[in-house]
This record gives C-alpha cells, sequence and structure tokens, in this order.
C-alpha cells in the first residue's frame, strides 16, 4: 500500500507540473495576437490568460473523462502506476525540449502519444490500446487543424466584405478594442480542453490504484482546483519564445487577423469540448492563423515556419510513445 500510495502522490506531483508547464508553453495560443497587434500589453495578456485558464479549467470535465478511459482500458495496465508516471515524464520532457527551442508543438499529442507508448511496453502488445476510443482520438487530432484552418479562410473572408471600404484607422482601433474579448474567450477555451488531460491522468492513477470508482471518470473536486491552479500559475510565467513564433513569425497579424484567428480557434476548440475530444490548442490556433493569412495574402504567409511546425507536429507522437517505452523499460528496472 505504501507503494502504491508513493507512486500515485509521484503522479499527482508531475500531472500538476506538467499542467503547469503547459501553462507557459501554450500562453502564447491565446496573447500572442492580441500581444502582436498592441491591442494588449504583454503583462495584462498574460494575467488576462491566467484568469481565464483558471476559469475554463474549472468549468468542463468532458475531455478528463475521455483522457481516462478511451486511451487504455485501466484495468488491463500491467504495473499501470508506472505506465502512468513514465508517460507523464516523456511528455514533459518533450514539452520542454520543444519550447526551449521556440517550437508550439502540441501538448496534447506528446501527453496521448506518450500514454499509448507506456502501454504498449508494458503490455508488450498494442492490443492493451482502446482501439475504438484511442483512433477516435487520433482522428480528431489530425482533422482539427484543417476545420480551424477553413473556419479561419472563412472568418477573415467575411470580415473583409463587411469592411472593405471602411475607414482603416478606426477599424483598427475597434478591432484592438475587440481583441481583448477574443484573447479572453481564446483563453477560456484553452483552459477547457488542455487542463482536462492531467485531470485525466491523476483520475486514471486514482483509479489504477483503487483510490476511484472505476465506474466513475469524473475528477474529483481537488483534482479540478489543483490541475486549473497549476495551468493558471504556469500560463502567468508566460512564454516568450513561443509567442515570437506564433505571433509573428507566421505573418505579419493585423487587429482584424488577430481577433479572426482567435475567434476561429476558439469557436473550434469550444466544439471539441463539447463534444468530450482532446485536440491539440497549438495546432488550432496555428492553423487559425495560416486560414486568415490565405485569406489575407497567401504570399505574406511565412510558409517555411508553418512546414517547421508541421514537421514537429507529425513526430511529436510517435517520438513522445518512444521516450514514454524507453522511459518505462528503465523505470520498470528499479520499480
Amino acid at each position: 500500500m505504501d507503494y502504491v500510495l508513493i507512486i500515485t502522490v509521484a503522479i499527482v506531483i508531475f500531472s500538476l507540473i506538467f499542467d503547469f508547464i503547459n501553462g507557459f508553453h501554450d500562453t502564447a495560443n491565446a496573447v500572442a495576437t492580441a500581444v502582436s497587434t498592441r491591442a494588449l500589453t504583454p503583462r495584462r495578456a498574460i494575467l488576462l490568460a491566467a484568469v481565464m485558464n483558471f476559469i475554463g479549467a474549472l468549468t468542463f470535465t468532458g475531455v478528463a473523462g475521455t483522457i481516462t478511459k478511451d486511451i487504455v482500458d485501466p484495468f488491463k495496465l500491467q504495473n499501470g502506476l508506472v505506465v502512468v508516471l513514465a508517460a507523464i515524464f516523456a511528455a514533459i520532457f518533450w514539452n520542454l525540449l520543444t519550447w526551449y527551442f521556440g517550437i508550439p508543438s502540441s501538448s496534447s499529442h506528446a501527453l496521448i502519444g506518450a500514454i499509448a507508448g507506456a502501454a504498449v511496453a508494458s503490455q508488450g502488445s498494442f492490443t492493451v490500446l482502446h482501439f475504438q476510443g484511442f483512433t477516435k482520438i487520433i482522428i480528431v487530432l489530425i482533422v482539427s487543424p484543417l476545420i480551424a484552418f477553413c473556419v479561419g479562410f472563412i472568418m477573415y473572408s467575411i470580415i473583409k466584405i463587411f469592411f472593405k471600404n471602411a475607414n482603416l484607422t478606426k477599424t483598427n482601433r475597434n478591432f484592438r478594442i475587440f481583441q481583448i474579448f477574443t484573447a479572453a474567450l481564446q483563453s477560456f477555451s484553452h483552459g477547457t480542453n488542455d487542463a482536462q488531460k492531467s485531470m485525466g491522468i491523476i483520475t486514471l492513477a486514482l483509479i489504477v490504484a483503487n483510490l476511484q470508482d472505476g465506474n466513475n471518470v469524473e475528477p474529483a473536486l481537488w483534482v479540478k482546483v489543483a490541475c486549473a491552479t497549476a495551468m493558471g500559475l504556469g500560463t502567468a510565467i508566460g512564454g516568450w519564445k513561443i509567442i515570437k513564433t506564433v505571433g509573428g513569425n507566421i505573418m505579419k497579424i493585423r487587429p482584424a487577423n488577430g481577433a479572426a484567428a482567435d475567434l476561429s480557434s476558439a469557436l473550434t476548440i469550444f466544439v471539441a469540448s463539447s463534444l468530450h475530444f482532446p485536440l491539440s490548442t497549438t495546432h488550432v490556433v496555428s492553423s487559425s492563423i495560416l486560414g486568415v493569412g490565405a485569406a489575407n495574402r497567401a504570399k505574406g504567409v511565412k510558409w517555411n515556419t508553418a512546414q517547421r511546425m508541421i514537421v514537429t507536429w507529425v513526430i511529436t507522437l510517435p517520438i513522445s510513445a518512444i521516450v514514454a517505452a524507453i522511459v518505462y523499460w528503465i523505470m520498470h528496472i528499479f520499480i
């Protein structure tokens, strides 16, 4: 019992660390466009994002249930607690590595790939995966950036029609004000999806440790508050390297562009959260900006940056799975 409790506590601690890192890793998603257009100062943008992420994290829990039960069956895991701990370590490693190089990669891909990789390593077979749920998650991760791109393209095309003959100075001023609202909405939507993943991991560990009824995948209140707080604090730290990439290295963002991108990505994330689908907020935000850029002026988009980001998105899941498998094998020797 002491062994189980120690491993479970370690999982809770490192899950909160993952949420904290996720907060500053993904802060750019919510505030990059508002900062780049000077709608908000960096300090105010970060504070706004931190508060709205916290509120969003407490509002939705459906995604947490998906993470808990749809990737692997908690009751079929061999050395289940070691599997979960190895997955968290691998996801943290990949998040820190991509943050260090300023690459807006996906925390969701990293975590989901890590869970799958560690679970397969423990079982020695892919049969441990809950294929129906896992396939559904992968499809959403692949399709959601395409949807966000299309929504961004359509959203900005509509804005161009409505404001075609408007005074440019006045329009920019009004959109900067509107961006405060869209940045808040973006941050709230981020909390409704990303914070749920750590909640799902902790709940998975509690079920494996027989500390929570397996028929109840709803995160406990203390889990919700702890994860929301960790993400809020992480968001308050900020992710300046990624803000630079998302806010300026994809395209030159103007107030109307930023507002359209924020609305498009927030809408996509809200729909996914309502349907209990985990997705990559990084993918969605970046794809929304690309869609807006394509609608505005395709030649103005820095497609080289987009290509670099896409390569990172593609390799994140398999690399995190391999890293998690290696970590599991190492941990299994000592635990």
